[in-house]
């Protein structure tokens, strides 16, 4: 378990949240808790390194941005061919997810993907060209009816 210090819990709540789009994003984070921009950074690169900090990234918000269509699509596919059916997968980038999970009998689909797209007929092109390059035809569509809750993990209280 790693000793976080209240500078980098601190830090941690202010980058889980929105960050501020402008030339120097650190900047408002640094008058927020009174320190400088080249420490935040500093301390981000150094959770970074110690793996407390995995990722940041913008997250686009695909209903906004006319990708309408959803749906995860469970693919039949052996295990040892799930690391190069995946790796193409991920390299579409209307697929935000792609996990290889453990599955029950009754359900012999233990590759999801998570597919965005702008219309069904997107998303039928997009599924037929994925199944055509994995050279796996046996698959699932499951499409969202309802977003139910859509919220970023919060590790401490802001």
């Amino acid at each position: 378990m790693v000793n976080l210090d209240k500078v980098d819990r601190d830090i941690i709540k202010l980058v889980q949240a929105d960050m501020p789009i402008s030339e120097r994003p650190y900047k408002a984070l640094s008058d927020a808790i009174n320190i400088s921009e080249q420490e935040i950074v500093e301390r981000i690169k150094v959770m970074h390194e110690k793996g407390i900090i995995r990722r940041m990234g913008a997250v686009l918000r695909h209903q906004k941005a006319g990708y309408t269509v959803n749906a995860m699509v469970a693919w039949k596919i052996n295990s040892s061919a799930a690391d190069k059916a995946g790796e193409i997968m991920a390299g579409y980038k209307e697929i935000s997810h792609c996990y290889f999970r453990e599955v029950p009998e009754s359900f012999p689909y233990p590759l999801f993907t998570m597919i965005h797209a702008r219309t069904e007929e997107q998303m039928e092109r997009l599924i037929d060209d994925i199944a055509a390059k994995t050279e796996i035809h046996d698959f699932v569509i499951i499409k969202s009816k309802q977003e139910l809750k859509k919220t970023s993990m919060q590790y401490f209280e802001i």
